[in-house]
């Protein structure tokens, strides 16, 4: 098996490898996004309820408690490992895509920098910086929104002729 280096000049048998990991990935990943849909609504008072709890709240349909820093810390520790899993093997995939050098660095190395924002910012909001629930938000859209480029950039490449010059 010879590679030339580019992503749409892989085997037959690698692609499709690629591409199955890529829809698996993504599916997993994007349930993921339910799951905080359904839990926090996507909204940042959300975030906050879901981690600090809304014992306050006498109308609140759904009771929350604040969560123990047992829980805490084996959230941030489970999604930082596992996300830079994730994003490690996307990063490699994306490196073998014809894309600019920049935006490959952007596609690489943000979703890093949000996945600490992200956990990082739901511990610090949790122990009462309650702003880091913005930072939440958007570090966790910059990440989605990179996740969703690079499998649409791989699933594109993926699916070229070999003969592309």
């Amino acid at each position: 098996m010879t590679l030339n280096g580019l992503i749409y000049t892989f085997p037959k048998e690698l692609k499709l490898l690629i591409g199955a990991f890529v829809i698996v990935l993504s599916i997993g990943f994007f349930t993921g996004l339910m799951f905080v849909g359904e839990t926090s609504s996507i909204k940042p008072n959300g975030i906050e309820e879901q981690y600090l709890g809304n014992e306050a709240d006498e109308d609140a349909t759904v009771m929350k408690f604040k969560k123990s820093e047992k829980e805490m810390l084996t959230l941030v520790h489970n999604h930082i490992l596992s996300m830079s899993i994730i994003f490690f093997l996307l990063g490699l995939i994306v490196c073998v895509t014809e894309l600019g050098k920049k935006l490959k660095l952007i596609l690489i190395v943000e979703p890093f920098v949000s996945v600490i924002l992200t956990f990082g910012g739901l511990y610090f909001l949790w122990k009462g910086v309650l702003w880091m629930k913005y930072i939440v938000m958007l570090s966790g859209t910059l990440m989605t929104v990179c996740f969703a480029f690079a499998v649409a950039v791989i699933l594109v490449q993926l699916c070229a002729k070999k003969n592309k010059s």
